[in-house]
């Protein structure tokens, strides 16, 4: 029986999808990969992950919005959300409160993206 935690990356970049489920896969995660917005809510009651990674900008999608909607549900309230972003910091997040858990800056560092999950699972 498999009891690795999951991660879902929610990212409209399939070479940054590609890149962080690699670094996911080496420490043990099981993961799944959404390119828009528009599956989350099933994918979330299909995989059931730990932890979701959530860019802010998704195309036609703001991930801010998408995660807001997700911490308003009782079901999915509890995930923890780690939002990624090349374009936005800590301070202009904040101005769109949407309730994420963590934030994370594109370009990443590999050890930074592989702590921030593994505290939010232990959280």
């Amino acid at each position: 029986m498999n009891n690795a935690k999951k991660i879902l990356i929610v990212d409209d970049d399939h070479d940054i999808r590609e890149i962080i489920r690699l670094i996911l896969d080496m420490e043990g995660f099981e993961v799944s990969e959404l390119d828009s917005g528009h599956e989350v809510d099933a994918e979330i009651e299909r995989f059931r992950p730990d932890v979701i990674l959530l860019d802010v900008m998704l195309g036609d999608m703001d991930g801010r919005d998408i995660c807001k909607h997700l911490k308003d549900i009782a079901i999915t309230c509890a995930i923890p959300i780690i939002m990624v972003s090349a374009t936005h910091d800590r301070h202009t997040m904040s101005e769109k409160t949407c309730g994420a858990d963590d934030y994370l800056a594109k370009p990443f560092d590999v050890n930074d993206l592989v702590d921030r999950v593994k505290k939010q699972i232990a959280a």
